[in-house]
Parts: structure tokens; sequence; C-alpha cells
């Protein structure tokens, strides 16, 4: 199909998939529950660094880990004594364990006291195109402080070829608009044109057999191989094609 024809397909199915009706089936609806603006970043944050594997486990184990955080989850980061960390040690999920969330908690912390917050990190020195080399930035100091080397798996570094798929679905919740009831659009300092689609098995398998892919991994390259055919489509707001090809892949089998 021509260029303009895949436009209108894909802005269609953004239309179908980009609704507030899917958010009782996805990790997004966690940080729905909150209000604050620091509360929906940090469970934000949270579920989406979990985000892998099957959809349901992903969303009961968020719902436990806000649990832990005493459903307030910018106030335990800020006021959090030892003992508290300690009720988190038995916290599972996949590889992630509770050693990696008490780590967590404590390095974000870190970003609130000393740099000013999660957006204001990401913000910062930020490429006007991409925030790749910002999450790598991201990356650094968030483990400046003393660490288990198994935690910074964890967190995907685009430096070293990760597509970071589940930081980009975190960045995408933070900085796109709030016009459909979806994404949250409560970070201004980022711009939804700098946005990176969260490339998984799912979108990828979607984008190649349209042609916005050609590179066989889901990996770094891919991605900014996508960037570049998704901004053609939508220079101003490039991610909203996630829902489409997310939705053409998990709902439709596409």
């Amino acid at each position: 199909m021509t260029q303009e024809e895949l436009k209108e397909f894909l802005d269609a199915k953004v239309e179908q998939y980009n609704r507030p009706d899917f958010l009782s089936t996805d990790p997004l609806g966690i940080p729905h529950r909150f209000t604050k603006k620091e509360d929906i970043e940090i469970s934000g944050f949270l579920t989406a660094t979990i985000a892998w594997g099957n959809r349901k486990s992903i969303i009961n184990n968020s719902e436990r880990m806000m649990e832990l955080l005493d459903n307030s989850p910018f106030d335990f980061v800020m006021n959090h004594q030892e003992k508290d960390l300690e009720n988190l040690q038995g916290f599972v999920h996949r590889t992630f364990n509770g050693e990696d969330l008490r780590y967590f908690i404590r390095s974000l912390n870190n970003i609130y006291m000393q740099h000013g917050g999660l957006e204001n990190v990401f913000a910062l020195k930020g490429d006007t195109t991409s925030l790749q080399m910002s999450i790598s930035q991201f990356k650094t100091i968030f483990f400046e402080l003393d660490h288990q080397p198994r935690t910074t798996k964890h967190v995907s570094d685009p430096q070293k070829g990760s597509a970071a798929k589940r930081i980009n679905m975190f960045l995408r919740w933070m900085v796109r608009n709030n016009n459909s009831g979806v994404d949250f659009g409560i970070w201004d300092k980022i711009s939804p044109s700098q946005l990176s689609c969260p490339l998984d098995v799912h979108s990828g398998n979607v984008a190649r057999k349209l042609g916005l892919i050609q590179r066989k991994q889901n990996d770094g390259k891919a991605l900014a191989e996508l960037d570049v055919n998704l901004r053609k489509l939508d220079p101003q707001d490039p991610v909203k094609y996630d829902f489409a090809l997310f939705g053409l892949g998990v709902f439709e089998k596409f």
C-alpha cells in the first residue's frame, strides 16, 4: 500500500485502540488509580519496569507493589524508614525481586531529593529529536547509589543497543496528551515528537509486515528505523501508532 493508504489504515487503528476501555486489562490502569503527579510517575515507572510476561501477572504484581507502598508511592519513596524497606523483601516478579525493589525505592528518593524528580532527569540535555540518549543518561543517574550489579539489568540502555521498550512505554504514558483519557500528558518538558515506540514482539512483527522495519531483531537499530518511518506518518505524535501496532498484533493477530 502507498504511504497515504498506510497512514489512513493506521490512523483508523489508533482511533480503535486508543480508548480507556482497554485500561482494565492494561498495566497502564495502575497509575490511573492515582491523581497526584508524583504518585502517577512513580507507580507508572514501577509498573512499566515489571511489564514483561503475562499481562494478568504484570497487573497483579503491580497491584501488590502498590499495596507494599501503602498505596501512596510518593509518600513511601520520600518518607520510608529502613524497616519499611524490609517489608519489600518478599516481592518477586519473574527476575525482579525484593532486593531490586528496595534499590528502586532508594534511587527514586535520590532522584526526587537530588535531581528534581523523574521528569527533570529525563528532560536533562535531551536531544530535540529523540530521547534515547536521555534514557541512557537516566540509567547512569539511577544507579549512582551503591547497588547490586544484578539490579542494573532492570533499566535498559539504548547506548548498548537496547530498544528500551519498557522505558519508552513509560515515557509515552507521561508525555502524550490526555485527550483520549489513556496517556497522562503530565510532563511538559518533553515533546511527544521526541518519543519512540515501545518496540516488542507484537509491534515489531506488525511493523515488519507493514514495511516499517526491515531489521529482524527488536533492538535499538530496529527502533531507529521504526522512528524514522513513524515520524513520516505523524512528525508531531509518532508514538500514537503504538496503539495501532500493538492492537493489530495482540487483538487481531495481524
